[in-house]
């Protein structure tokens, strides 16, 4: 059953589908190939939020179909797809800041090189880094972490680990 409010979200494909998935791109699967959970983004302007995720946070472009203005991109371990508002998936209505309620944690090498990167471009942090310990069963898992929003207000939390630790006496 469709919520009655429902007609007043959806917009209908702007593009058929089968196309989109079939027109010409350039890349290839990742080497390490496909994760099991590849979050897809809608984002406003694909140009802009390439820009932002390869230019800023060093991601790189695994394959695309700029027809569809499509975008499959990769960093070390860590993949993501983009690709530009359509109304194929939409279930409710995508206003800024897109994404609300869900962050995306992403564990990198070293947290320097992005901090370095969005601070030159004058980007604003969501939080500034932070040592955060988190309990793991019996341990407290470590890690320096700081949190961005991409162009359309996507929350994205980057962390370096830093170790663990036994469970303070009073948590035990």
């Amino acid at each position: 059953m469709v919520p009655k409010s429902f007609d007043l979200f959806f917009k209908p494909p702007t593009v058929d589908p089968a196309d989109r998935g079939t027109s010409r791109g350039t890349g290839a699967v990742p080497t390490a190939g496909i994760n099991e959970l590849v979050p897809e983004l809608d984002v406003s302007d694909l140009q802009a939020s390439l820009s932002f995720w390869c230019g800023l946070l060093g991601f790189e472009v695994a394959y695309d179909r700029p027809a569809a203005r499509f975008a499959y991109l990769v960093r070390g371990h860590i993949q993501i797809m983009l690709c530009e508002r359509n109304g194929n998936w939409e279930v409710g209505e995508l206003i800024p800041p897109f994404g609300r309620g869900v962050n995306f944690q992403m564990t990198v090498i070293a947290l320097a090189p992005i901090v370095t990167a969005l601070r030159v471009a004058n980007w604003p942090l969501f939080r500034q880094e932070n040592d955060a310990w988190y309990r793991t069963g019996d341990r407290e898992r470590g890690q320096r972490e700081f949190l961005v929003q991409d162009p359309d207000g996507y929350l994205l939390r980057f962390a370096q680990e830093i170790g663990t630790r036994p469970l303070p006496e009073d948590h035990a």
